[in-house]
């Protein structure tokens, strides 16, 4: 009897209705139901949706929207973000099954994040997630649509065993996104209030390796509450 709750799928900046209807029937092939949309493309909902649902109607009735991937993610404990390997990231690359694996593992929800049909995700958006989801296709035809990748996924979902809990994740739970970008944030103000970021021209590269280091897997929700509680009193005047 499986007992870890089923990922979430999250389409960033998805373009055509038809590919989400499409993606919504592959995840219920498979038993997935929650649904995130980050700002679609043409908005939500979608008539163009529905037909290539072949209905699975309840899934996109239930579909959320959010503005950015940050708030899709924010009760998420783990983040899959589905690319190529990226050079300028730093993140652990796993194949779908051990992806799946590790949603296993992981106490609490987790997600899986596609990007859009053209050019799939940024690296903003890919910096969010705590590691990388590569499905190993042909090298000379690299070419999966949407709603394929997401049945990739998603089979590999409904082939996982049973999650055996630790007692170190009962008793002390993965930070949830929302956790974890509050940290982030709060390190971010306190480091551009003292001109971390500098030169200019390199402050992205450098915003993008401080996210690389701080979303790595593992933090737990104790690890970032006793973080940021060092933080505050750090960012207090000496007496």
């Amino acid at each position: 009897m499986r007992t870890q709750p089923a990922p979430a799928i999250i389409l960033v900046r998805p373009q055509l209705g038809e590919n989400i209807g499409a993606a919504a029937r592959a995840m219920l092939n498979f038993g997935l139901t929650d649904l995130r949309l980050v700002a679609p493309r043409d908005g939500w909902p979608n008539p163009a949706a529905g037909p290539s649902a072949s209905g699975a109607d309840s899934v996109l009735k239930a579909a959320r929207v959010y503005d950015t991937l940050a708030d899709a993610a924010y009760d998420c404990a783990l983040v899959l973000a589905t690319t190529v390997r990226r050079r300028e990231l730093t993140k652990p690359v796993m194949t779908p099954e051990a992806g799946m694996a590790a949603i296993q593992a992981t106490a609490g929800q987790a997600a899986i994040v596609f990007g859009p049909e053209r050019a799939g995700l940024e690296s903003e958006d890919v910096a969010l997630a705590r590691a990388i989801l590569t499905i190993p296709v042909n090298p000379d035809f690299g070419s999966l649509n949407l709603a394929q990748a997401v049945l990739v996924c998603a089979y590999e979902w409904s082939r996982g065993g049973t999650q055996v809990s630790t007692p170190q994740e009962r008793n002390d739970p993965p930070a949830p996104q929302a956790d974890l970008e509050g940290m982030i944030g709060q390190i971010t103000d306190m480091l551009t209030a003292r001109h971390y970021f500098f030169p200019e021209a390199r402050a992205t590269a450098m915003h993008r390796s401080l996210r690389g280091l701080l979303t790595q897997p593992g933090w737990s929700a104790q690890q970032v509450r006793t973080l940021r509680g060092v933080l505050t009193t750090l960012a207090k005047k000496p007496r």
